[in-house]
């Protein structure tokens, strides 16, 4: 499932900020950006999402904020090299006989006497500010995907309710196909028979074979059992996404099963409604967790 969430933590005089975007995964496949600073704290930053979310692709962006203009930079002076820069400079002066005195100025400019150090990190309050940020990112995360949930919830219902009502369908056409295929199985016999009586016994006989062979009821029973579990997993709240996978999969066993044994074009084209509702929910299942 899609989603965002963003987050931010403060932990003493760090600050950090979280972003989290999900889009869907067969699995839980956590990708952090963390700053290097922080970047032994990947693993954590995955058990905390893989704690709360079960399937998806998670790409995390982790900021580290730091106050102050200067943004968590401190200068600092290189004391010897300033030293030696001094000394040449003096000599030049000496020996070319030039005015002037050598001032912090002329220092100062000079490449590599000063320069910006990033401030250590403090990693202790650091990855307690990051833990907290990632959880509240997490949690705006959860809110959007939860509503994307609904949505797909009401989508597959009624995908669902097509789906029983074309198996009802079929199942009441079912003992009208068997008294169709004895009327038409007497009226051939008949006709080639040229008016010879025909043995009851032996026509029943050749039905019964017949309502064997396109006997469907097994597999519709099966069929609504599937439909049943799946609309049980869709009114939890526990992951569902695998396992409505698989019961997808067999339903479509089933509905194959059926159309296998089609004897009549009716039912024929009441299976490919059904193959084609279950691949739409297929797909739709493709998006839940």
């Amino acid at each position: 499932m899609t989603g965002f969430g963003a987050g931010r933590a403060q932990a003493g005089t760090e600050t950090v900020a979280a972003e989290l975007r999900s889009v869907n995964g067969k699995f839980c496949d956590v990708r952090a950006h963390l700053p290097r600073e922080l970047a032994g704290l990947e693993q954590v930053v995955a058990r905390i999402v893989k704690a709360r979310v079960a399937r998806g692709v998670v790409d995390v962006t982790v900021r580290r904020e730091a106050e102050g203009s200067v943004r968590g930079v401190t200068p600092a002076v290189d004391l010897p090299l300033a030293a030696a820069y001094a000394k040449a400079l003096l000599e030049l002066r000496s020996e070319l006989g030039l005015a002037g005195d050598v001032t912090v100025q002329d220092l100062i400019g000079l490449e590599g006497v000063v320069t910006l150090a990033e401030r250590p990190a403090d990693v202790g309050p650091l990855a307690d500010a990051l833990e907290r940020a990632v959880s509240a990112a997490l949690d705006a995360l959860e809110e959007m995907r939860k509503r994307e949930g609904e949505a797909l919830a009401r989508d597959l219902n009624a995908r669902l309710n097509a789906l029983e009502k074309g198996a009802a369908s079929i199942r009441a056409a079912a003992p009208e196909l068997v008294e169709a295929y004895r009327d038409r199985l007497a009226a051939r016999v008949a006709e080639l028979s040229r008016g010879i009586a025909v043995d009851p016994a032996r026509l029943a006989q050749e039905v019964a074979f017949f309502a064997e062979r396109v006997d469907v009821a097994e597999e519709l029973t099966r069929l609504a059992s599937h439909l049943a579990q799946m609309r049980a997993l869709l009114n939890s709240d526990a992951p569902a996404g695998r396992r409505l996978e698989f019961l997808v999969q067999e339903a479509n066993r089933e509905v194959n099963t059926v159309g296998s044994k089609s004897q009549h074009a009716g039912t024929a084209a009441q299976v490919v409604e059904l193959k084609a509702e279950l691949e739409r929910i297929r797909e739709q299942v493709a998006n839940v967790e």
